[in-house]
């Protein structure tokens, strides 16, 4: 075997490389960085678990041409001070969440199939809250 044949053995690349120890998890993951749309609600589900839901609004593009993009975001937390925080963070509140996102099949009325994004926040960070009249 040549030197040249052994080089490019030797250097081939491997056709499967671990990048992960833990198991396989079939998930998405989303990142938002956006306004409040209002205070964040809290509300029991049917289940009798609580759930504190809120919307953020992030925009893209310039003036001429800026759109608006709305996420519906859930997030399950014991009560305590995070509740409390999260809670108490006022519409308009600039906002970066970190979360899980599913895609959810559902039929209309008019029996069309769409299907529905859920939003299951693991972390939000105040970037910036709205300044009051006062201030």
């Amino acid at each position: 075997m040549s030197f040249l044949t052994r080089r490019a053995i030797a250097t081939a690349p491997r056709l499967s490389r671990a990048f992960s120890a833990s198991a396989r998890r079939d998930l998405a993951k989303i990142t938002i960085v956006g306004n409040l749309a209002a205070t964040p609600e809290l509300r029991a589900t049917s289940t009798g678990r609580d759930v504190i839901e809120y919307a953020v609004a992030s925009n893209s593009g310039n003036k001429e041409n800026r759109q608006t993009s709305w996420f519906k975001v859930a997030a399950f937390i014991e009560e305590g001070p995070r509740r409390e925080f999260l809670t108490s963070l006022p519409k308009g509140a600039t906002v970066y969440v970190e979360g899980d996102a599913v895609m959810r099949p559902y039929t209309d009325s008019e029996g069309k199939t769409k299907s529905s994004l859920s939003i299951y926040q693991k972390t939000i960070e105040v970037l910036r809250r709205p300044t009051t009249a006062t201030e």
